[in-house]
């Protein structure tokens, strides 16, 4: 396999890497997305996923081919998205273990013998590094390109007992959340300079907003209301201009305070943390986590379709719950604010998550 090289215009500086969290940690991919990722340009063995930089992976899957070799344990691991090869190194202990197990050594009789037990250690740890074929297998290690194939050399790896699959469950659950939090967002390391100022105005005007409900305990608001807090982020613009200059026609300081207050309603309402229950004239707007009457009805819901048959056994749906909830309760709840809610519900052990998606009633 010739590994893909990312384009040097696309790719970000390398001093730049060390801002991305990623970077330093092991990254959890699908085996698909790691045989696919791009190789930097400027540092070989630096892949990059979604323009994030990656060169640590952490894996979970079944062992479906393996060799041995004296030095080394060599696995085909399949995550259900693909198949890659993990090269294991055994260590220093390792080796002794085997060589005193070929020498014949036996351990002395009765009582307690400090060498037996640690001989019976290193061969509980020796059992756990060698795997036979569809045993579970978790590596951890850098990712390499050897003879034109994509591998991962372990610094980590070890045989994974899981006989109810409860392991395997727990992952196939938080890898896809990494995706949507995380991997699937692509880092923006240069912005523009009047794009850096643009943005840290509108995030320090959530943030003022946030905290300003949360000092509060406000259920519900108007623009009004909150209009005032985000004067300090608009600059102060000069009474007069300068003799020698023509004045420059701009927005006015009320209309940048507008505009400033309307964006960061705009990013609260995408992340759900405020709604209209009614779009009207009257611009009003519930805060989601304070609303005990939408937080009433989304319990009630979810209690009452849980006792169908069809919801009994699973629980019901995000997306049922949304959509009952739109058409009880208001058609302008978002899903990030139903999310908000049943995050509170969960917390409050009102309602159980019983997968990814389904919730029900205890």
């Amino acid at each position: 396999m010739q590994a893909p090289t990312m384009d040097p215009a696309e790719e970000p500086p390398s001093m730049l890497w060390g801002l991305d969290p990623i970077f330093s940690a092991f990254a959890r991919l699908y085996v698909r997305d790691i045989l696919q990722m791009t190789e930097s340009t400027q540092v070989p063995g630096i892949y990059f996923y979604n323009s994030h930089p990656i060169y640590k992976v952490d894996v979970l899957g079944t062992v479906v081919y393996q060799r041995e070799r004296e030095d080394f344990f060599c696995y085909g691991v399949d995550d259900g998205t693909g198949v890659i090869n993990c090269l294991c190194w055994k260590n220093d202990l390792f080796k002794e273990e085997e060589n005193s197990s070929k020498s014949g050594v036996k351990p002395s009789d009765g009582g307690f013998n400090p060498v037996s037990e640690l001989k019976k250690l290193r061969q509980a740890q020796q059992s756990r590094c060698r795997l036979e074929i569809g045993e579970l297998l978790r590596v951890r290690g850098p990712v390499k390109t050897s003879r034109q194939q994509r591998e991962i050399m372990a610094s980590c790896f070890y045989k994974v007992n899981d006989p109810v699959m409860a392991v395997q469950i727990v992952w196939m659950m938080e890898v896809p959340q990494l995706y949507r939090q995380c991997y699937d967002k692509p880092l923006q390391l240069q912005p523009t300079a009047t794009g850096e100022s643009a943005v840290s105005s509108i995030g320090k005007a959530t943030n003022i907003i946030k905290d300003f409900f949360k000092q509060k305990s406000v259920s519900r608001f108007r623009p009004y209301d909150v209009q005032d807090l985000l004067q300090p982020l608009i600059p102060r613009q000069p009474q007069t201009a300068p003799a020698d200059q023509e004045p420059v026609a701009g927005p006015s300081a009320c209309q940048q305070l507008r505009q400033l207050l309307k964006e960061a309603l705009k990013i609260l309402q995408d992340e759900g943390i405020v709604y209209r229950k009614v779009k009207s004239q009257d611009e009003l707007y519930h805060v989601t986590a304070q609303d005990k009457d939408l937080l009433i009805a989304v319990k009630d819901i979810i209690r009452e379709d849980c006792k169908r048959e069809k919801y009994a056994e699973k629980g019901c749906h995000i997306l049922h719950i949304l959509s009952a909830v739109r058409q009880r309760y208001s058609l302008n709840v978002s899903r990030a604010a139903l999310e908000l809610v049943l995050k509170s519900l969960e917390c409050n052990s009102d309602v159980v998550s019983t997968s990814d998606s389904h919730y029900t009633v205890f």
